[in-house]
């Protein structure tokens, strides 16, 4: 396993007066602060404040009044603003990637990954959000002296709960198509990653958003998520199972919609035709893409018995070769865990695997030389169902590869959970590789992929079953979701009853003829 050969000694971009500036944007200052510590280094980032309740009212009641005069604001106009925030991601990019490795710990590579995300959702609902909110006629019930428009209504105020993984695709891709909606949102991330977030709202701003239109409030999720829930229009979560759970009741308690994308135990099928290969490559990604910190991220892999050792020769190669670090460059290949607890759990699932029999083939050792939370990417084998790892979530960086029989029983073994996020599935034929994904229970699988084909498809929908959630982010549904629609139906003429001298009688008659020539000529 090589190393970088240093852990960053300064946070880059990210300096004490862009902190204090960045804070300046946060609705927050009425709660004691909490220190936030640079996971690779465990160097302070910053104190930061925290949301009282009086802080999350005013945000509140802030974003409603921006919302109001916002979704006056025409949609072309509104989808304007997305572009220029788009142009300044991409343009202010060596910032933003400072800030989210500074917070989260991970390399350049994957913090890029959210930047990509971003200029890929910024740029679609920009482009598709005047047409998916355009008012439409459809047929009236009686055609020409009725006439009939539906219209899509923002619904008002979006609570976003993001995470600590992805800070910038988590809190900006799901805020991105609830603005262009015409609502305001509320945002609450992470303490960890707070200052991503701020960063993407100071842009937004700079990019033309109103000023109070997006608001940032802080504090832990089990202290204020409770005020947060009770005071939005819509709730759009992102984490764990169990909390998905809680904000589910909450909502319906509420009667108020939400979109809940959460845990995920994804399995990587290589086929008995698969190319090992490539299959092996794109596995070592698809599995420690940020330390494993991805719920789409593979934690499974079932390999048929025919090209079990082809991968295995190439995959464990690979994971040993992979570069720890964390510098502010692209010269590290995965970088550090971004919590204490998150390096507990690893060692949890690795050393209980270990003690009932598995066999670690790359990895399975803390690093604190190089960090306070670094673990080598791990490669497991003969897991069995008494081990933790063989079912619970790690995210971190660990995997579990299997050897299977048949193509069908990696089907069975893929489908033995409760989660349904993400899936992976590798065959030299593209329609083999597809008949297997229909039949594997997950909201994405990817064909000769990991995760990033469904994920960065921004016009495709993405999103779990299962405990992995509820609810779709990305597509239409990414940004209908945050809309109510209302139909005004106008009638002319002629009201729908018998007209003067008709009877009751002579009418259903006359609508009985009318409803089967209807039949007759195809008519909706």
């Amino acid at each position: 396993m090589t190393t970088a050969a240093q852990r960053p000694a300064a946070t880059g971009a990210l300096t004490p007066d862009l902190v204090e500036r960045l804070l300046g944007r946060a609705a927050a200052g009425g709660a004691a602060a909490v220190p936030i510590v640079a996971p690779a280094t465990g160097e302070l980032i910053a104190e930061l404040p925290q949301s009282s309740v009086a802080d999350i009212e005013a945000a509140f009641d802030r974003a409603r009044a921006a919302q109001r005069q916002w979704a006056r604001v025409p949609v072309r106009q509104r989808a304007a603003v997305l572009r220029r925030f788009h142009d300044l991601v991409l343009a202010e990019q060596d910032t933003i990637l400072d800030i989210v490795q500074t917070e989260t710990g991970k390399s350049r590579a994957h913090a890029f990954d959210e930047v990509g995300d971003v200029a890929v959702n910024s740029r679609y609902y920009a482009a598709t959000a005047p047409k998916l909110l355009a008012h439409r006629n459809p047929r009236g019930v009686l055609p020409v002296l009725t006439d009939v428009q539906v219209r899509q209504r923002p619904k008002g105020v979006v609570a976003v709960i993001s995470p600590w993984n992805y800070p910038l695709a988590l809190a900006v891709s799901d805020a991105l198509p609830a603005l262009v909606a015409g609502n305001a949102v509320v945002g609450r991330p992470d303490n960890q990653t707070a200052l991503t977030a701020l960063w993407a709202v100071d842009a937004a701003v700079r990019a033309g958003l109103p000023a109070d239109l997006w608001q940032i409030v802080l504090g832990r999720g089990s202290v204020i998520g409770g005020e947060v829930i009770d005071r939005a229009d819509y709730v759009d979560y992102t984490g764990s199972s169990a909390t998905g759970r809680t904000i589910g009741r909450q909502a319906g308690e509420r009667l108020i919609g939400c979109s809940l994308e959460l845990g995920g135990k994804n399995p990587l099928l290589v086929l008995s035709d698969a190319d090992p290969v490539a299959a092996a490559k794109t596995a070592v990604r698809a599995s420690f893409a940020s330390a494993g910190q991805l719920c789409e991220s593979m934690e499974r892999i079932y390999v048929h018995e025919q090209v079990y050792d082809r991968f295995v020769g190439e995959f464990v190669p690979a994971v040993k070769a992979l570069k720890l670090g964390s510098p502010l460059d692209y010269s590290t290949d995965m970088g550090s865990l971004t919590f204490r607890r998150q390096l507990d759990t690893v060692r949890a699932h690795v050393d209980d695997a270990l003690s009932k029999g598995a066999t670690v083939l790359a990895g399975g050792a803390h690093r604190p030389e190089l960090g306070p939370y670094f673990y080598e990417p791990t490669v497991l084998t003969d897991v069995t169902a008494e081990m933790t790892v063989y079912r619970e979530e790690t995210f971190g960086p660990v995997v579990s590869v299997y050897k299977v029989g048949s193509d069908d029983e990696a089907v069975t073994q893929a489908n033995d959970t409760p989660y349904g996020l993400n899936a992976s599935v590798w065959s030299r034929s593209t329609s083999r590789g597809r008949e297997f994904a229909a039949r594997i229970n997950a909201g994405s699988v990817n064909v000769n992929e990991g995760f990033i084909a469904a994920w960065g498809s921004a016009d495709a929908p993405s999103g779990g079953v299962g405990i992995s959630g509820t609810g779709r982010r990305h597509g239409p549904e990414g940004l209908l979701k945050y809309v109510d629609t209302q139909t005004i139906a106008v009638q002319r003429m002629l009201p729908i009853a018998p007209l003067p001298g008709m009877s009751e009688a002579m009418w259903a008659k006359t609508m009985t003829l009318y409803f089967r020539v209807m039949k007759t000529l195809r008519q909706k």
